[in-house]
């Protein structure tokens, strides 16, 4: 009886149109789908006893980063945090005749009577068809975020975007206003998926349309404030923002804030400031006030403009990260007297969540007085 309840399972799994796996502590495949052979070409024959990274599957994320290392393998994190994914994760397969194929997955560990973790299961779906239209849209969407950095000998600009999907609610523009003037905004729409990125499309519209008011930071903030706040009709706040002014004649930086984490200032010498401006998130109500902050910089300096993504990661152990946190993970990569590593730095936060994969979009710019 237990044997034909066996073949019965057998039967149900091979029937699914999702392909499953389940591996060993040492990511060795033990069991591989009929399902999954339709997907990816590989048979049980190649696949069994031997890893995923071993010429086989060579996961790889929607950057083209390869997953296999431990920290990055989402099926590895599932079984040394002892937790499932939350959602599906997006990564692409190779398959047997050499192509990537978009997957979306789920990870779980796999307990034994005791509860003790022994192994791992990945379930995937092809997703090449939804894949292919993100993608399109994706292009569309860094047309909008695509600037020249500004060529001046005084001043090195460096962007960094991690989107949390195909494509992301994070939008950064920079502009030269002046012979000696620069403007930033870097704004975080909320959540995150089509309706974020389509939003994003607006904020480009504004900034081609208003960025040299950004020569006033404040008056740059409220008309954008209010072109949004008369277009979004939602109940939730639409994006927060900071909007800064960098003035290399002056020697000083002008920020307004619109309810986003603070501006980080690092001098040469190691030591730091926070630039926090109050205001509320944009498009929370027309004429709200926002008020400007300015700092004396010299070369050397670095400004540090990043998402809420950033210091809103979270551990279960030690809450968000926070900007104390941030500048911990900084000073960990010798910072600033080396250059910020965003891969480094995504690292480490990934080591603090003790999650699968980060929940939002990050963005970081850098701009770094000569």
């Amino acid at each position: 009886m237990q044997n034909s309840f066996t073949a019965d399972i057998q039967a149900i799994i091979n029937s699914l149109g999702d392909g499953i796996y389940v591996c060993d502590m040492q990511r060795r495949i033990t069991y591989w789908s009929e399902s999954a052979q339709r997907i990816t070409g590989w048979s049980a024959e190649d696949v069994l006893g031997r890893s995923c990274f071993d010429d086989l599957l060579c996961h790889i994320d929607k950057d083209g980063h390869r997953l296999c290392g431990e920290e990055y393998c989402p099926l590895h994190r599932a079984m040394i945090t002892g937790n499932g994914s939350k959602g599906p994760l997006l990564v692409y397969a190779k398959s047997k005749e050499g192509r990537r194929i978009p997957m979306f997955v789920s990870v779980n560990p796999m307990r034994d009577p005791e509860g003790r973790v022994v192994g791992g299961v990945e379930i995937f779906q092809d997703a090449s068809a939804i894949i292919h239209e993100l993608e399109r849209a994706r292009a569309i969407q860094q047309l909008a975020i695509q600037y020249d950095l500004p060529d001046d000998a005084r001043l090195r600009f460096t962007t960094h975007y991690i989107p949390h999907g195909i494509i992301g609610g994070d939008y950064y523009a920079l502009a030269k206003l002046g012979d000696d003037q620069y403007g930033m905004v870097l704004a975080d729409v909320m959540g995150h998926g089509i309706a974020a990125a389509l939003y994003t499309m607006h904020l480009s519209s504004l900034w081609n349309q208003h960025h040299h008011l950004l020569a006033d930071p404040v008056a740059f903030t409220s008309t954008i404030n209010n072109e949004l706040a008369r277009v979004v009709k939602t109940d939730e706040s639409f994006a927060t923002a900071a909007c800064v002014l960098v003035d290399l004649k002056n020697g000083v930086a002008r920020v307004a804030g619109a309810g986003g984490p603070p501006v980080l200032l690092t001098h040469d010498d190691g030591t730091r400031e926070s630039i926090e401006s109050s205001g509320l998130p944009l498009a929370v109500m027309e004429d709200a006030p926002y008020e400007e902050v300015s700092v004396e910089i010299r070369p050397g300096d670095r400004l540090l403009l990043f998402s809420d993504g950033v210091v809103e990661v979270e551990s279960e152990e030690k809450g968000a990260l926070g900007l104390d946190g941030l500048v911990d993970l900084l000073c960990r990569q010798g910072y600033p007297q080396k250059p910020l590593r965003m891969d480094v730095l995504e690292e480490a936060l990934l080591k603090y969540s003790n999650t699968i994969r980060l929940e939002d979009d990050i963005t970081l710019i850098e701009a770094c007085l000569v």
